[in-house]
């Protein structure tokens, strides 16, 4: 019988050789109790970001180098925080980026990947929240580890339903906003000392030294995330999306290849300066000729600029008008007014902003991108920073 059969050796072997051979990591394990959990809820292993949950059978099936990945796995959400740092972003897409980010940095580390394990190449070097926007809102991909940041209150359920069988884990508790945050803080120490106890000991690799000031404080480049996230509506493929009323009902595949319809909106309530919006269009026009967008162009502040819209096919320059109108309060509801009254159809929104006024209470059925100025949230689309 080979000695790592016996699953708490195994675990216990993986821990070992995490802190020998890797010893940032294996530091950020030693913070974690292992408790094995009932496969009633946990198929594979998880966390809370206070111990880790184990299925006893799927840890039974890896070999000791996959034992190590998905300890690792797990103590590296728990260190860079993705359990604080979901904000708006719906749960099982930010799961996946959030895996996607960890699977890349552990397998350029040089551990072995768990089967399932989610990794795309393109992905590499990215943070979960650039990765975020890249994932199709209706993918299907499964998570190696179940998150239990924020189902706490359903798991508690099952719990209760299924009585406390052994192997169950009651001490899971709900963290409200300032236990998390503080959770968030505490895990970022930890890092911190793991990776200067690394360093003095001369074991922190290569790729964790390019990496760690990242992890500490990500750094969203607005640039790249947003032509990332132009270049993935230009794809030329067929659609099924359901045209405007005035074309007819039927619902045909169709090449949806040539123009991007782009509709770009411009907060002009008066806190972004004209050199920013300036800065904002010259970015926008090198990425549009890339993916031949067709721009829709609006202004508004409580309301729209009465000289509005300004339109530019694929071959003009985006150049700002001379005059736009602003200086009110803020509401954003009437640019998806009149993009509803006016049926268009965008395959991408983008409005620049800093999200301080009014929004519509449900979001529309096409992509929109908030490039945000300030601290601003916004309660639903995707938000990108601009630094």
């Amino acid at each position: 019988m080979n000695d790592f059969d016996d699953v708490p050796t195994k675990l216990g072997a993986a821990r070992t050789r995490l802190i020998l051979e890797k010893p940032f990591i294996g530091a950020l394990v030693m913070h974690l109790p292992l408790m094995p959990a009932d496969p009633g809820w946990c198929a594979t292993i998880a966390t809370d970001a206070r111990a880790i949950y184990f299925n006893p059978a799927y840890i039974a099936g890896l070999d000791l180098a996959q034992t190590q990945f998905v300890l690792a796995h797990e103590a590296l959400h728990c260190a860079l925080g993705h359990f604080a740092r979901r904000s708006h972003r719906t749960v099982h897409r930010w799961d996946m980026a959030a895996d996607h980010a960890v699977n890349l940095l552990l397998i350029d580390d040089g551990l072995k990947a768990a089967p399932g394990a989610l990794v795309h190449a393109g992905f590499r070097g990215l943070s979960a929240e650039e990765i975020y926007p890249l994932i199709p809102p209706d993918s299907t991909e499964s998570t190696l580890d179940r998150h239990i940041f924020d189902a706490l209150g359903a798991l508690s359920s099952e719990m209760k339903e299924g009585g406390a069988r052994a192997g169950r884990a009651p001490s899971l508790r709900e963290l409200n906003t300032s236990a998390r945050e503080e959770l968030a803080r505490e895990w970022q120490s930890r890092m911190a000392a793991a990776a200067q106890q690394a360093r003095q000991a001369g074991r922190m690799g290569e790729s964790w030294l390019r990496a760690f000031d990242e992890l500490l404080q990500p750094r969203l480049p607005w640039r790249q995330l947003l032509a990332r996230f132009m270049m993935s509506v230009a794809r030329d493929d067929y659609s099924f999306q359901r045209l405007a009323r005035r074309e007819g009902d039927a619902l045909l595949p169709r090449l949806a290849s040539g123009e991007v319809n782009l509709v770009i909106a411009l907060d002009t309530s008066g806190s972004i300066r004209s050199d920013e919006f300036a800065q904002f269009a010259a970015e926008v026009d090198a990425l549009k000729g890339q993916i031949r967008a067709r721009v829709t162009l609006h202004a508004c502040d409580e309301r729209l600029d009465p000289r509005g819209p300004w339109i530019y096919q694929a071959w003009e320059p985006l150049m700002l008008p001379k005059q736009i109108g602003g200086g009110g309060g803020t509401s954003f509801a009437p640019v998806f007014d009149w993009i509803a009254a006016a049926e268009l159809r965008p395959d991408l929104m983008l409005y620049f902003t800093d999200a301080e006024g009014h929004f519509p209470a449900t979001a529309p059925d096409y992509p929109v991108i908030w490039l945000v100025k300030g601290r601003g949230k916004v309660p639903w689309g995707e938000r990108i920073q601009l630094n």
